[in-house]
């Protein structure tokens, strides 16, 4: 059973740091394209970046370029999204996903798997 975890988030300065983790189980994270995605209260779904792998690609939206960065942990299987220089405009749920396919896309119709989401809060 393919199960998605996310943890990290919680409340942050602004010009701060976070780091959030998703853990996967049920499969093996290298065969799979993982995505980020946030949500704040009343806006739609936005994509953050995703991975197509290890020594795979790395896309990131032009809202985060710079700042937020994926990794992964084979051994944990786990990925992680780093965020720096937060803004209050990053306060959202972030929930990690993952898609059976090669290719990174930034768009939550690719993704059949998705976690229970971490809040995220940037205010002074």
């Amino acid at each position: 059973q393919v199960q998605l975890v996310e943890s990290g988030g919680g409340l942050e300065q602004p010009g701060g740091s976070l780091r959030l983790s998703c853990a996967a189980s049920g499969f093996t994270l290298d065969d799979y394209v993982i995505g980020w995605f946030r949500q704040a209260p009343g806006k739609e779904r936005e994509a953050v970046s995703c991975n197509t792998g290890y020594h795979g690609t790395t896309y990131v939206s032009d809202s985060v370029r710079g700042r937020f960065a994926m990794s992964r942990d084979p051994a944990r299987n786990t990925v992680y999204l780093e965020l720096n220089n937060l803004r209050p405009t990053d306060t959202a749920v972030y929930t990690c996903a993952a898609a059976q396919a090669t290719a990174c896309k930034l768009v939550p119709s690719w993704y059949a798997y998705w976690g229970q989401g971490t809040q995220v809060t940037v205010s002074s």
